[in-house]
């Protein structure tokens, strides 16, 4: 055992060979590396493999012997600062080293299919392989300096892969804005560091915890400005898991391709800042007022993420926000000092929302295959339906991790996230209510999704596809704007002859042309392929099977995940392996683990979660379902809506809430008014400084001495009379000035 911890180092750097020799290829043999593109999956994967492999064994380790290893060297040595680097192996490291490899593996497999036809393939593999290295790296670091330095890695390959499509203007701003919102964290988290290396005057944790638990005993900190230190610490771990008020770069992000969203922005990536609070929670939990900070900011994004996503029509956006809000759950468990819940969850919600983005990839994807579609409408809800009899699989596997999320028993998110709302009760009952009414918002939206997206009639449904006429949007007439409004455009198949080709992403073998390509620059990851004798396709299809197959194993992950947190005995056996696993971080923080429970205690508090989950699941069918669509104008809700005192009144309402959701709560436009538009007023400002005045007072000088170089230049005429007339002249008037005017005035004469 001690031999396996002593190789544990080699874990961040075995993805790392992939980037390296993809860009040396490219660098030294560019044609030969482009012409055997394909093959570099299979060493991202297999090393990755490897990767995984080892980190079961370490977790099973873990299991078994709860067992806390760390092994540092010194890298900078001085009478009064050491920089030391290390690992550190406990169960916190071991579980994100299972949830970065195991999705990432899925990922890997689903992006080989995905982006095939993409031109930027080899680029994608080796971004993706580099944010595995800097992502494990990140998870094993042992001191706040090395967390930075991966921290800031991650960032930058979080830079690169929602920007991979950098010639769309929409992945263009978005990257930016990813990038100077993370920023804002972390500086914060650099002054935190800073702060607390001052106080205590290491980096290490394990020293970090115990000097600083001593000066709380004994009451030598400055309060406020440990207080302030926590909470910059907090700030970076704020920014990067997309909580309020630093979440808004996170929709954005979906312009990316979608398995970037399924393995940064879903699992891994957004979990860091869970994971840095969960590492640091020692540290917190002696300071009340950032727990309750973090409990605050933890439940303020339960509730606006799950509002925000109610009116959503981009299916990956919507996924977003749920993403955001199920974050806001984990950071709230940790706030209620609820550790065991928290990682519980960032389990269960990883492998779910995992399923659902590679879910949506393969809606999307099935999407694009109808001629005329265009990438930015393939995404759009409003636009699909009718997907069933033509991805039963995605759809089968869509709805298993819309279930899970919906914390629908026995799959993997119910066990979590019912631990979470139990617990919220004892911590605050307003917190509780907000935690439990969120809950049926998430099944509400979730299912909304899944309506508009798999649900409705065949026939109808094709029509929007094919534009052969205009029908009713049931799937938006609930909100105010609108109702009783119709497809005013809808897209066409391209009518083509039995001698042309046609465009569509399919199983065959493809050839692509250059001046295809040159076309549609500005969609540059759906390259159009050409296959003779073939005829368009006119209904989506299933995607393939190295797409398929990761989605079945993210199936069996959230059916059977959550057996982990089971909290019962029986027969004297200890079944909570999570508990279990946990034990040396829950002593750490000198909690007590969860105490088993009977399955009628179990169940009467379940039994509340699950009926609101099923409330918002009946919600959302009542009102997106199709079958209520064949009333005519919506029968039911406009009888619905009727039954009020006003009409307008209702309308009014929905309207509101519309707009609050759909314009994502204002906050981005109050960002841009308060920040963007004001910084760029006062850069405007300074331009302007920095020309009239700075440049103005540099030309005058050179515009004075011009002028006087030209004055001067006519005084000298080479005559000497006029010399010596110039001479006398200054004499004279020197005299008459001295002699005539008296000199002996003082400064009190004028007073």
């Amino acid at each position: 055992m001690e031999q396996t911890y002593q190789y544990a180092w080699i874990i961040p750097f075995l993805p790392l060979p992939v980037p390296m020799l993809i860009g040396v290829g490219l660098l030294l043999f560019p044609t030969a590396t482009k012409n055997l593109r394909r093959m570099w999956a299979f060493p991202s994967i297999l090393l990755l493999s490897i990767v995984m492999i080892f980190s079961t064994n370490l977790s099973i380790q873990q299991i078994n012997s709860s067992f806390i290893y760390q092994y540092v060297w010194s890298w900078t040595l001085d009478n009064d600062f050491s920089l030391e680097f290390g690992y550190l192996i406990d169960p916190l490291t071991s579980i994100m080293l299972m949830l970065i490899t195991t999705v990432g593996i899925m990922v890997l497999i689903y992006s080989d299919n995905y982006m095939a036809h993409d031109q930027g393939y080899l680029r994608f593999f080796a971004y993706m392989s580099f944010f595995s290295t800097s992502m494990l790296g990140l998870v094993t670091s042992s001191n706040l300096i090395q967390i930075y330095i991966f921290w800031e890695l991650v960032g930058m390959c979080s830079y690169l892969l929602i920007g991979f499509w950098f010639t769309r203007p929409p992945a263009a701003n978005a990257c930016q804005k990813a990038f100077v919102t993370n920023r804002v964290g972390d500086f914060g988290l650099l002054l935190g560091i800073l702060g607390f290396y001052w106080i205590t005057g290491s980096f290490e944790f394990r020293d970090l915890f115990e000097i600083f638990n001593n000066l709380i005993y004994n009451n030598e900190v400055n309060s406020p400005f440990v207080t302030l230190c926590a909470a910059l610490l907090f700030a970076g771990a704020v920014a990067k898991s997309a909580q309020f008020p630093l979440h808004v770069w996170l929709p954005d992000a979906m312009e990316g391709p979608t398995p970037i969203s399924a393995l940064i922005h879903a699992a891994t990536m957004v979990a860091a800042g869970i994971f840095l609070v969960a590492r640091l929670l020692p540290l917190f939990i002696l300071i009340p007022y950032i727990m309750n900070l973090i409990s605050l900011i933890g439940i303020i994004t339960v509730l606006l993420g799950a509002t925000l996503a109610l009116a959503q029509k981009d299916i990956k956006r919507g996924l977003a926000y749920s993403t955001m809000s199920q974050l806001g759950y984990m950071m709230l468990a940790l706030g209620m000092g609820s550790y065991r819940s928290a990682l519980f969850h960032l389990i269960t919600h990883a492998y779910s929302k995992a399923l659902l983005f590679l879910g949506s990839g393969s809606v999307i994807h099935s999407m694009e295959t109808i001629v005329g579609y265009s990438p930015d409408k393939s995404q759009n809800m409003v636009l699909m339906g009718g997907l069933t009899k033509h991805i039963p699989i995605t759809k089968t596997s869509f709805l298993l991790g819309t279930l899970s999320l919906c914390g629908i028993p026995p799959l993997a998110c119910f066990w979590s996230k019912d631990e979470i709302l139990n617990d919220s009760w004892l911590y605050s009952p307003i917190f509780a209510i907000i935690a439990w009414a969120t809950a049926g918002l998430t099944s509400f939206y979730m299912f909304r999704i899944y309506f508009l997206t798999f649900e409705g009639h065949l026939n109808s449904n094709f029509q929007n596809y094919s534009g052969s006429q205009n029908t009713p949007l049931y799937s938006i007439s609930l909100w105010g704007k609108g109702c009783s409004k119709r497809i005013n455009k809808s897209f066409r198949l391209l009518r083509m002859n039995n001698n042309e080709s046609s465009s569509f992403l399919s199983k065959t073998t493809y050839r692509s042309d250059d001046n295809v390509r040159k076309r549609n620059r500005g969609r540059p990851f759906i390259n159009i392929v050409h296959f003779d004798n073939k005829k368009p396709y006119s209904y989506p299809y299933e995607s393939d099977n190295t797409m398929l197959f990761p989605l079945l194993v993210l199936v069996l992950f959230t059916l059977f995940v959550g057996i982990l947190g089971i909290p019962f005995n029986q027969e004297g056996t200890d079944l909570d392996i999570l508990s279990k696993w946990l034990a040396p971080s829950i002593n750490l923080l000198h909690q007590k683990s969860k105490d088993s429970a009977d399955w009628y205690e179990f169940f009467k508090d379940a039994i509340f979660s699950v009926s609101i989950a099923y409330f918002g699941i009946f919600l959302a069918s009542f009102l997106y379902k199709p079958i209520y669509s064949s009333f005519k104008n919506f029968y039911l809700i406009n009888l619905f809506v009727k039954i009020g005192p006003k009409r307008r009144y209702w309308d009014k309402i929905l309207n509101v809430l519309y707009d609050w959701s759909y314009n994502r709560a204002y906050i981005d436009a109050f960002y841009t008014t308060s920040f963007t538009e004001a910084i760029r007023g006062v850069a405007q400002l300074t331009h302007f400084f920095d020309r009239r005045v700075i440049d103005g007072i540099t030309n005058g000088v050179g515009v004075m001495s011009f002028f006087v170089g030209e004055g001067i230049k006519y005084v000298g005429g080479g005559r000497i009379s006029s010399y010596l007339f110039l001479y006398f002249s200054c004499v004279s008037i020197f005299l008459l000035v001295y002699f005539f005017i008296p000199f002996d005035i003082t400064f009190e004469s004028f007073i």
